[in-house]
């Protein structure tokens, strides 16, 4: 089996705002092996979010190509790149991004559905997960009658539920105190290992970078060059 997960070319993202011409990335080249766990560190405004939304098929580069499993998602159509990110990549936020109405369970069951699983087999991964990330008597709670901790575990377990091979995290501690945000990486380490899956998390907090395997840092939308002595990424 190729090791190569994920491979970036040359990326480049500007946007337009008003008058203005925002260059977020300038040119960024990124690989990821299967079973990685990597932090994308950097400052506000490095472009660390934006890397990882072009990584998981949320937005699209300017310039530069985008190979997951050797094929180039930057080609994709739009029914291609939608079943890419519901079926085969996981995301979970800095602000959670639950549907106020709906309960944990309800939540949580949300992608399966949209790729269509039968509501009952649905309901039981999605009571599994929550069981396995500590919510197993949240279930019909909505996300006002839980804590941060508890709502960003409902995203994990949404994140989790189609089984995905690369699991993307953006500031996933970013709403959280420290106590909570360390079980949160813990947990996020433990169902890395648990799953098989590839782990990415965007960070600017070196606390949460330390646990990676690996830290490709991010300066002024540009992969910054390795300490001496240290590897490349």
């Amino acid at each position: 089996m190729n090791k190569m997960l994920l491979s970036a070319r040359g990326l480049k993202k500007t946007y337009v705002i008003g008058r203005r011409t925002l260059e977020v990335l300038r040119g960024v080249d990124v690989e990821v092996q299967r079973g990685d766990f990597v932090a994308l560190r950097g400052a506000s405004g490095t472009g660390k979010s934006t890397l990882l939304h072009l990584i998981g098929g949320l937005d699209t580069p300017n310039a530069g190509e985008i190979f997951f499993v050797g094929q180039n998602i930057s080609k994709y159509s739009e029914p291609a790149l939608t079943h890419f990110r519901n079926c085969q990549v996981g995301f979970v936020f800095q602000s959670y991004h639950l549907l106020p109405e709906l309960t944990a369970l309800e939540n949580v069951c949300l992608p399966a559905r949209v790729a269509r699983t039968a509501a009952g087999p649905a309901a039981r991964r999605a009571g599994e997960l929550l069981d396995r990330v500590g919510l197993k008597d949240r279930l019909d709670h909505k996300p006002s009658e839980l804590s941060g901790g508890e709502q960003q575990r409902v995203a994990i377990a949404r994140a989790l539920i189609n089984a995905p091979e690369l699991l993307l995290a953006d500031e996933p501690t970013g709403n959280l105190d420290s106590r909570t945000g360390w079980e949160i990486i813990e947990l996020l380490k433990s169902l890395r290992t648990e799953k098989n899956m590839t782990l990415i998390i965007a960070t600017h907090d070196e606390k949460v970078a330390a646990h990676a395997q690996r830290v490709i840092e991010l300066v002024d939308g540009l992969v910054a060059p390795p300490p001496p002595g240290v590897g490349s990424t």
